[in-house]
């Protein structure tokens, strides 16, 4: 097993100094979903919520999330994404919302955390958005899918 990054010898917690590394293209792929009651996920995959476009804002937020990650997570660095794209696909069968974002950068170091960032805050506005009709709703399932680019290369996730 590869020793943890975030530690120093001592066991102190330390941001990693990624500054001789390559930069490189960089993406990564997560992926999580929303089980709700069938009314709820009708009300969302037919846009007739009260309080407007559930999905088109489950978005913008997830995009704005990815952004904000190292202020989020202490250890992470703040790095300049190139490209975030969040999509939404609904299971009626299960009545769940699948939430999958994909973010890119050129840098020194990996987007995984800014693309699960972006899951997480996209699934928590849906619940969020729908919690005064159902506060039963599941979130899970979170995990990355994909990630490339840097000294590790190619990983998918098995399946």
């Amino acid at each position: 097993m590869t020793e943890l990054t975030h530690f120093d010898q001592a066991g102190n917690a330390h941001m990693v100094d990624v500054g001789a590394k390559d930069q490189t293209h960089r993406v990564a792929r997560a992926q999580g979903y929303i089980r709700m009651k069938s009314e709820t996920f009708a009300m969302i995959s037919q846009g007739t919520a009260k309080k407007g476009d559930v999905i088109g804002i489950a978005r913008v937020a997830a995009i704005m999330a990815s952004k904000k990650t190292s202020d989020l997570i202490p250890l992470c660095h703040p790095i300049a994404l190139t490209r975030v794209a969040v999509d939404f696909e609904f299971d009626e069968a299960k009545s769940t919302v699948r939430c999958v974002a994909t973010c890119e950068t050129r840098g020194q170091t990996g987007v995984e955390m800014e693309a699960l960032t972006a899951v997480q805050v996209g699934l928590l506005t849906i619940y969020d958005m729908c919690k005064a009709v159902d506060r039963f709703m599941e979130i899970g399932g979170v995990k990355l899918l994909e990630k490339s680019g840097g000294k590790s290369g190619h990983w998918i996730a098995p399946q």
